[in-house]
């Protein structure tokens, strides 16, 4: 899925957030640390890693494509 973001960047767990992946910042944070989370194909652990346009998220068979 591709999502589109207006400004220079957006927190990992926020974005799992507005991509509909999760349905709270509980989970995200849950998600994250259990190493369920790629960007760029490298795990992340960091809940409030800034995510650029260009930046591809990985989880739960889901692809997110970060478009500017």
């Amino acid at each position: 899925m591709k999502i589109k973001i207006d400004t220079e960047f957006i927190k990992l767990d926020s974005l799992l957030k507005y991509a509909s992946i999760v349905q709270t910042g509980g989970e995200a944070k849950d998600l994250i640390l259990d190493e369920q989370v790629k960007l760029n194909g490298e795990i992340i652990t960091q809940r409030g890693k800034k995510i650029r346009p260009g930046d591809v998220v990985e989880t739960l068979d889901q692809i997110i494509e970060i478009e500017g």
